[in-house]
């Protein structure tokens, strides 16, 4: 969870509701010798901050998506999500104590998190995954393992575990209950199973696990998580790795989920598509002084794609939304796995 993220929205929202639900702009939200601040005084001025116009449009974007693609969520989904984050606090108390910070219950963060799945499964439907991708994605793709991993807060620490777990006599699977601060491995003598497309692992422990043999042990491998904004430190052992092999219809699911992330990191699709929803959806700013705060979804959407013909006259302007429709089968729902 973003905390700042979360803190930044919550802000939006209030000048948002202040402002359309006073009732009047000439509402007074305080007043003093000769003069007074009313509703109108403070939106005018809250709707100029440039943080302010990105949450706007912010908020914008998560409704339309939320409107047309909010039945795709499943509570499935939210509660995984839900889970990952407060998984990451270590416990419930400091999980809750950041939501409180952030001025959140849990109900309103399920809520923000099944906004955000509805955004990641538009995009999803708008994705047009061929041949090309899927080749990509195999390339980077690594089956799964079974390996043992040792969680520490500490670099010194986990240099001193990784001296203890490379003695001869040494049994990783007893450093990894008293040492690894992993709570949901460490019982099971830090063993856990992932492939490239695992979130529960991080990438930079991923990375360090596929190049070892099987009985090898890694150097000190640090990951920063970029919810929470902490660095941790790993050793792994590899217990069993495997070759991928050449058969790449026998991992289709996983391919085709790498190839969607790859997708939901490139800005220009998310941007290209967003604006095609907006477009579809009609969005219409009616404070003049907002025009243009989604000037860029709506000039990434008129943009064409490099593979897009010069003829384009069956093309209508309409075409947005249909385009839209037809990928929808395109996309593999990896959030339920």
């Amino acid at each position: 969870m973003k905390k700042k993220l979360i803190l930044a929205a919550v802000s939006a929202l209030s000048v948002l509701t202040l402002a359309a639900c006073s009732g009047s702009s000439n509402n007074e939200i305080a007043t003093m010798k000769g003069g007074k601040i009313t509703v109108e005084d403070f939106y005018d001025q809250a709707k100029t901050d440039s943080n302010n116009q990105s949450l706007i449009r912010q908020l914008i974007v998560l409704k339309v998506f939320d409107q047309k693609y909010g039945d795709d969520v499943t509570d499935k989904m939210i509660d995984e999500q839900y889970d990952k984050t407060a998984s990451q606090y270590g416990d419930s108390d400091k999980f809750e104590s950041a939501l409180d910070s952030a001025g959140l219950t849990k109900k309103s963060y399920r809520e923000q998190i099944r906004q955000q799945l509805a955004l990641q499964e538009g995009l999803k439907k708008n994705m047009d995954i061929g041949d090309d991708e899927l080749k990509t994605a195999w390339d980077s793709f690594h089956p799964e393992v079974e390996a043992q991993l040792i969680k520490l807060t500490s670099e010194d620490d986990a240099k001193d575990v990784l001296k203890e777990a490379k003695k001869d006599d040494a049994d990783f699977s007893k450093l990894a209950k008293e040492k690894s601060t992993d709570t949901a491995t460490a019982e099971d003598g830090g063993t856990v199973k992932f492939d490239s497309t695992s979130t529960t692992v991080p990438t930079e422990v991923q990375t360090a696990a596929f190049a070892l043999k099987d009985g090898e042990i890694s150097d000190v491998i640090s990951a920063t998580d970029a919810s929470t904004y902490t660095t941790s430190y790993y050793i792994v052992k590899m217990v069993k790795n495997q070759d991928k092999g050449n058969d790449m219809d026998k991992y289709k699911d996983q391919i085709t989920e790498i190839a969607q992330n790859t997708l939901l990191n490139d800005s220009t699709f998310v941007a290209k598509t967003i604006g095609k929803e907006l477009k579809a959806a009609n969005v219409k700013m009616k404070d003049d002084d907002l025009a243009d705060i989604l000037s860029d979804y709506v000039s990434a959407a008129e943009t064409k794609d490099s593979t897009d013909t010069t003829d384009s006259s069956e093309k209508s302007t309409d075409s947005t939304k249909d385009s839209t429709e037809t990928t929808s089968s395109s996309a593999t729902d990896s959030s339920e796995k």
